[in-house]
């Protein structure tokens, strides 16, 4: 029988059925469907003959596929009418030009399999550039040129990470998802296919020492940069939100800063938009950072009355050091480069999310409970999010709590130990 027919093999007491379903469009290799029926007696054979029908009806099924529509069409369609953000649609784009129509997107949708997106999964978590294993030279000129240029040189495989892995099966899920609403599948394999497990987070926030030496630098650097520093340290505001901050959200005497807006950058273009989740929020400011927050706004004051201007609530807490103008928000980039900067001179190696989470650790491992500290970072799920990010310090702060509330109640006598007499 050839093998498109399939054929059933008896072999060590049992049946081994196998049959012929095409080649891979990911790694090229041929596939087949294969089972092993347990015994050789008429009922195994019997059992075997019809997995053998079963499988002829699934690649049958594959080959009289209603839709010829590829992965890349269908990517295509989805993405010119999906909603998502500038930043996200970005990312989004990235993945695709790079990764999902290189590997997937001349594959007909009707054709796509699970095997076919964990097949590309695991290849990517071994090389993100789907290497066939073999040696090769990374050139870093088109055409014919001397390999002894800068830039070529050997191929090391570098695999991609979880999290990058499962982002991309997001994109392929959703797309399918549409292609099925669509009516060019009839069921999404992506739901069915098993994506890398979800990486530990593990954030690294600076030592209080470090976090000290951090913000007498910032301050010694200019006053501005010193408040943006300890603002970020003292509330866990993120970036985006510090760099889309305005003074009418700042109400010192009610010792309150109002989280509304944020300002993100995609492809050099800035705009504002809503918070990461959608949520308005209201965090409360210590007396120390309230008086910086005032000597802060007197200097801000006196900078823009130099150019005839007034201080008004529409203004920006933070301008950026190239052209400041009070209108036009701090660049988050900018902001990440200038710290990056001065935590390098410092000998320390961080980024300013890290301060967020110095912000979330000092406070839980002071015992403030998890769905306060959940609400100043703004985080959603009810404190679910931040659980997972710092499980680590709840259960530090969990430890304490026991052994204050141990020191609290009188003593027992333990059976067995000797009792003192004094």
């Amino acid at each position: 029988m050839s093998r498109t027919q399939g054929n059933i093999e008896e072999r060590a007491g049992s049946l081994r059925v196998r049959l012929y379903a095409g080649i891979d469009p990911v790694t090229g290799k041929q596939v087949y469907h294969r089972a092993t029926i347990r015994g050789t007696d008429k009922a195994a054979w019997k059992e075997a003959r019809n997995k053998l029908t079963e499988f002829r009806a699934k690649v049958l099924k594959q080959k009289a596929a209603h839709s010829s529509v590829t992965l890349a069409y269908a990517i295509d369609e989805w993405f010119d009418s999906a909603d998502l953000e500038a930043s996200t649609r970005d990312g989004y784009e990235g993945y695709i030009k790079r990764v999902i129509k290189p590997a997937l997107g001349h594959v007909a949708v009707s054709k796509l399999g699970v095997r076919d997106l964990e097949s590309l999964y695991a290849v990517l978590r071994r090389c993100r550039k789907r290497c066939n294993g073999k040696p090769f030279i990374e050139h870093a000129a088109e055409g014919d040129h001397e390999c002894h240029a800068p830039g070529c040189k050997p191929h090391t495989c570098s695999p991609m990470a979880p999290s990058t892995v499962r982002q991309i099966h997001s994109i392929i899920s959703v797309v399918l998802a549409a292609a099925n609403r669509w009516g060019w599948i009839d069921s999404n394999p992506a739901t069915l296919a098993k994506k890398p497990r979800q990486d530990v987070p593990q954030p690294d926030p600076p030592t209080a020492a470090q976090a000290a030496i951090l913000v007498d630098r910032a301050f010694e650097l200019g006053e501005d940069w010193g408040t943006l520093v300890w603002l970020a340290m003292t509330t866990g505001m993120r970036r985006a939100e510090l760099a889309g901050l305005r003074w009418g959200r700042v109400d010192l005497d009610a010792e309150v800063v109002e989280v509304r807006r944020t300002f993100v950058q995609s492809k050099g273009v800035g705009r504002e938009k809503d918070t990461k989740t959608h949520q308005l929020r209201r965090l409360a400011l210590d007396s120390e950072t309230v008086a910086l927050l005032r000597a802060h706004k007197r200097w801000y004051a006196e900078t823009v009355a130099k150019f005839g201007r007034t201080l008004t609530p529409d203004m920006m807490v933070f301008m950026g050091t190239k052209n400041p103008d009070p209108l036009v928000p701090y660049p988050p980039d900018a902001i990440s480069r200038r710290y990056k900067r001065m935590a390098a001179s410092l000998g320390i190696e961080t980024h300013i999310h890290a301060l967020r989470h110095f912000s979330a650790t000092e406070l839980l491992s002071a015992g403030v409970d998890l769905r306060t500290v959940a609400g100043r970072l703004g985080h959603g799920g009810g404190g679910a999010t931040t659980l997972r990010v710092y499980a680590a310090w709840v259960a530090a702060s969990d430890r304490k709590a026991a052994e204050i509330l141990g020191a609290r109640l009188p003593k027992r006598p333990i059976k067995g130990e000797a009792v003192s007499d004094d």
